[in-house]
This record gives C-alpha cells, sequence and structure tokens, in this order.
C-alpha cells in the first residue's frame, strides 16, 4: 500500500473538518407582540401622552373607514355597467388610488404618535362604521349613493377628529385631517354626486 505523504494527510484533515454552512431560512416563527395594538410608545414630539392616545384613537377609526371606502370603490370599479361604463370604471379607480394614499398618510401618522395602526381586513370589518354592500352587482345609482354615504361617514368623523386636535395642539394631525383627508374626501362627493342628477343630454327642459 502506498504510504500516505503529510502534505495529503493534512488535507484530509482539513476537508474532514470543515463544516459547510448552507443558508436556509428560519420558518415558522413566532414570538410576542413587539407592541400590542391600543399600547403608545411615548416619542419625543412635544405631545402630551393623552392627546397621543386621543388622536391615535380617532385616526384609527377614520382610518378603517377609508380602508372599506377604498375596497369598495375598487368592487365598484369592477362592477360597475351601463352606458357610463368607461368614464365610471376611470373615475372609480382614480379615486381609489387616492383612497390608497390617504390610508398610507393615515397610518403613517398613526405610527408617528406612538400608536399602532390597523392593518388587516377583518379587523377592519370589526371597527368600521361604514355599512357593508353585498357581494353581488347593483346598479349604478345604489353604487353612487354607497359611496356617497361613506364619504359623509368619512366626512363628519373627520371634521370632529381635526377640531379634537386642534384643542390637543396636535396640529400635525388636524394637518392630515384637514388638508389631506377632509378635503380629497369633499372632493371626490362632488365628482359622484354630479353622476346623479337627472340632466337630459340630448334635450333641454
Amino acid at each position: 500500500m502506498a504510504k500516505t505523504t503529510g502534505a495529503s494527510r493534512s488535507e484530509t484533515r482539513n476537508q474532514s473538518s470543515d463544516v459547510i454552512h448552507v443558508p436556509e431560512p428560519k420558518l415558522h416563527q413566532r414570538a410576542h407582540e413587539l407592541q400590542p395594538y391600543g399600547h403608545v410608545v411615548k416619542l419625543p414630539i412635544a405631545l402630551s401622552q393623552t392627546a397621543c392616545e386621543t388622536s391615535i384613537e380617532l385616526l384609527n377609526q377614520i382610518l378603517a373607514d377609508t380602508m372599506t371606502l377604498r375596497d369598495m370603490y375598487k368592487k365598484h370599479h369592477w362592477q360597475v355597467v351601463g352606458p357610463t361604463f368607461q368614464s365610471l370604471h376611470l373615475l372609480y379607480d382614480a379615486h381609489y388610488d387616492k383612497q390608497v394614499e390617504l390610508v398610507d398618510a393615515l397610518a403613517e401618522r398613526i405610527q408617528l404618535l406612538g400608536g399602532v395602526s390597523i392593518a388587516m381586513a377583518a379587523d377592519v370589518a370589526e371597527m368600521t362604521m361604514v355599512p357593508r354592500p353585498p357581494r353581488g352587482r347593483e346598479e349604478l345609482p345604489v353604487q353612487l349613493s354607497r359611496l356617497l354615504e361613506a364619504h359623509e361617514i368619512v366626512i363628519v368623523a373627520t371634521r370632529s377628529a381635526a377640531s379634537k386636535a386642534n384643542e390637543l395642539g396636535d396640529f400635525g394631525t388636524n394637518d392630515v385631517l384637514v388638508s389631506d383627508v377632509l378635503r380629497t374626501n369633499e372632493l371626490q362627493v362632488w365628482f359622484l354626486a354630479e353622476h346623479l342628477i337627472d340632466a337630459s343630454l340630448v334635450v333641454t327642459a
């Protein structure tokens, strides 16, 4: 039998002692929540704990209603029928995109105040004040009416929350609610409501 050289014995030892680490995902991990819903972390933003807690509660309700309104726009975007299909199909989607922006603005404001924003559909369904539409397709006037009613719910809550935030000195929340949420919803109400006016396209009164 051939004699093993020192060099070859060393190579053999190195090869046998090498440990190959293959990167694998660590699945099915669970742990306690970092921050429970409803618990507010105090951040150095020069607002009282009471102001933050109050604004967060009000914002989460508006967020839940806004997420419901957003999803209702997408439902109607898919299901709209009739002679105005193309224009409303596009309008619904444009309004949906704006509501998506509001959802993000509201959620980020909640987190900025040290809170936890509502996020999952099941939680939104439990919280929202907007009546749930049926799963099936509805007539255009009903779609518009449902959207207008949802907008009004959001507008009423937004005005009240903006006023309260102002009283508490939370001017940042007031600005988000007035400049973004309120103005966007008021504008969208105008665009929708005009479609419910019974005006002839070809004959004057």
